[in-house]
């Protein structure tokens, strides 16, 4: 491969890292504080390709060296042409976030640690007649909280629809850095008013109200509670999927 060629290339693997992080779609692939990084890292390869095909041209008005003369080593970057996959990526197919597929292929889990469980402390829930709660947050009191302060209580918890055997789950993906470390966390929708999500397409992003079931989030099930729903309604995906 050329140098003319390697240069381009960089410059547009750059300008793909600065385009996913001005626009928002970096949330796709990692956590709200990396920003700073995929737009330093983008400028950076830009800056670095601007800058070398600026000292080529100069290096062409100059006096020839070795590589004007025919003497470039054009099959030991042959592997630069790895960078077009990226870019092609960013830039045509724009991969989305993960869903449904990641879900039921990684085995869900809870939040905590079974060390965690007995230092765990958690308070009550505010007052109203309806409490919105992250989906972590949900799942982490249904399977740890010996203190009930879920009982009697109607939530409200956003996700999307997964469609698992015979079960239909409400699930969000949570991530420490990155989509690579993402895990699930799920919900089993119960009860008559649970038929709207039952119908909806795997993915479809819903809101459900409703109350937990007592003693159903269990290491043998993935940290799975059941939810009776009262109520379900579709909702666009938000700009940012997962949580942290």
């Amino acid at each position: 491969m050329r140098r003319e060629t390697q240069n381009i290339l960089l410059v547009l693997l750059g300008g793909a890292l600065l385009k996913i992080a001005i626009n928002g779609d970096y949330l796709r692939y990692v956590k709200p504080s990396q920003q700073v990084w995929v737009l330093g890292g983008g400028a950076v390869m830009v800056a670095l390709g601007v800058l070398a095909m600026a000292r080529d041209l100069l290096a062409a008005r100059g006096t020839p060296g070795p590589q004007a003369c025919g003497h470039e080593h054009h099959h030991a970057a042959r592997s630069a042409w790895l960078l077009m996959v990226p870019v092609l990526a960013v830039f045509l197919v724009a991969p989305p976030a993960l869903g449904s597929d990641s879900v039921t292929r990684t085995p869900a889990r809870a939040p905590q640690s079974e060390a965690a469980r007995d230092a765990a402390t958690f308070p009550p829930l505010p007052a109203g007649e309806v409490v919105p709660l992250p989906v972590s947050e949900f799942v982490t009191r249904a399977g740890w909280d010996s203190g009930g302060t879920l009982d009697d209580r109607t939530v409200s918890l956003s996700g999307f629809v997964v469609h698992d055997g015979g079960d239909t789950l409400l699930a969000r993906l949570r991530i420490s850095c990155c989509a690579a470390d993402a895990f699930p966390l799920t919900v089993r929708l119960t009860g008559p008013a649970a038929t709207t999500a039952v119908a909806a397409a795997a993915d479809t992003w819903i809101e459900v109200t409703g109350q937990a079931v007592p003693d159903t989030a269990t290491a043998e099930n993935g940290y799975t509670p059941d939810l009776t729903v009262r109520t379900v309604r579709e909702v666009p995906a938000p700009e940012d999927p997962y949580e942290y």
